[in-house]
């Protein structure tokens, strides 16, 4: 009997952290190293996200066609997140980078960390050590963060951050 596969969190974060690369060379460890997850964990992410069609057949290229289309209409619905209770933390979605230029609000949406310098709601990170890995890497930080206002966001943020994802996935 064959194992069904099915795409975790990490696997998004993951294919985030590669396209952060840009045309960088990686390997598994220092994937592994870089999101805190252990090398077991990313070899079997990267099977499972070949298998689901969002890395090329080889395994080292992001497709990211595929990838734009699961964030746009199943990521909310894969990985659903309602904010929580007032804590401190990392700003996330619209409260952070990018789309803090455009979108002002008094409601703040953050990951809770002791390390945050913003109050506001509480917001369950795709993975446990983004936090730790988005303050190693700020293209992977925003790229979170868009994902975060699809996650939450009303139809505007949305769009928004889906724009900006196109444009950095893309380069259109």
């Amino acid at each position: 009997m064959v194992q069904q596969q099915v795409i975790s969190p990490q696997d998004i974060v993951i294919l985030l952290k590669m396209i952060a690369l840009g045309d960088e060379a990686w390997l598994q460890n220092t994937l592994a190293e870089d999101l805190g997850i252990s090398q077991s964990e990313v070899s079997k992410s990267l099977v499972r996200s070949k298998y689901a069609g969002l890395l090329d057949s080889v395994g080292k290229k992001v497709s990211k066609l595929a990838l734009l289309e699961f964030i746009e209409y199943g990521i909310k619905y894969v990985f659903p997140q309602q904010p929580g209770a007032i804590v401190r933390g990392i700003a996330t979605a619209h409260s952070a980078p990018p789309l803090n230029k455009y979108i002002k609000s008094e409601e703040h949406y953050v990951w809770p960390s002791a390390k945050g310098n913003l109050r506001g709601q509480s917001i369950i990170p795709l993975y446990k050590s983004v936090v730790e890995a988005a303050r190693k890497d700020e293209n992977l930080y925003q790229l979170l963060a868009l994902i975060d206002a699809i996650r939450v966001g009303k139809a505007r943020e949305r769009e928004l951050a889906m724009k900006e994802l196109k444009l950095r996935i893309l380069g259109k």
